[in-house]
């Protein structure tokens, strides 16, 4: 009974001094993990990690810092400018992802800021890459499964001959896939989508590039993680249902 009341005050006291908004983060980041080990459960999946990335392209400056006070470390921004001045404001240990469209002209902008780009779809901006940047980057190469016109990346097809082209970059490192669901309620056309990813992954692993090992996935938004936890995602980018909205746009990455 004294240990359950310790706890409850111990409880308390985080909440007040984290304040509204962080344990509020806090409570959503619990509620994603139980669901994400729940369905880590369904699929067998259970020894295998799941990462959490906050998109914090929605929100402001504050907002993103009190996601990192929650325990939030792998933070996904979009645009140079919004990732430039966070990373400039906050500046903490944290793990930083762009989840948008890059383009070549702007690569210089982001390149050495990053620790993960997740929109590689074309040759001319791995030659930026390796231009631009002071390490290997981490990449994964977006993939329009779904062939819809208003996406960005590379076709199922297009995908092994693409990343067989990149031998020869010392600067960027295949890590794995990654795509976007398309906008529907269907679960079905969804999974189909996560699962042709998941089938291209393990093609492109099975080559034994060096300079791609393709082990992970990054699938998965606000509205359709689990399925894509389900699917095989190692990497899920959660946005609204996460840190909110401050903007009211949607969770898409490509505006």
């Amino acid at each position: 009974m004294i240990i359950r009341v310790l706890l409850v005050t111990i409880r308390e006291t985080i909440v007040v001094k984290l304040g509204k908004t962080v344990t509020k983060i806090l409570a959503n980041l619990n509620e994603i993990n139980d669901l994400i080990q729940a369905t880590k459960k369904r699929a067998n999946r259970e020894a295998e990690k799941v990462q959490i990335i906050a998109v914090t392209k929605e929100v402001s400056v504050e907002r993103t810092q009190e996601a990192i006070d929650a325990g939030l470390i792998h933070l996904g921004e979009n645009r140079p400018e919004g990732l430039n001045r966070k990373i400039e404001a906050i500046q903490a240990n944290v793990h930083w992802h762009y989840i948008g469209s890059l383009q070549t002209r702007k690569v210089k902008q982001v390149i050495n800021s990053i620790d993960y780009l997740h929109s590689l779809d074309r040759l001319s901006l791995a030659e930026e890459i390796e231009k631009r940047a002071d390490k290997p980057i981490k990449c994964f190469v977006q993939v329009n499964v779904s062939g819809e016109e208003s996406k960005h990346g590379l076709s199922i097809e297009e995908v092994l001959p693409f990343i067989e082209s990149l031998k020869n970059f010392i600067k960027v490192q295949v890590v794995g896939l990654m795509t976007m669901a398309p906008n529907t309620d269907e679960d079905t056309i969804i999974r189909s989508v996560f699962k042709q990813l998941k089938q291209c992954q393990q093609q492109i692993a099975e080559q034994g590039f060096a300079h791609a090992p393709c082990t992970e996935l990054s699938m998965g938004m606000s509205n359709d993680f689990e399925i894509a936890v389900e699917e095989g995602a190692t990497f899920v980018r959660v946005g609204t249902a996460l840190v909110g909205n401050e903007r009211g746009n949607r969770d898409e990455h490509e505006k």
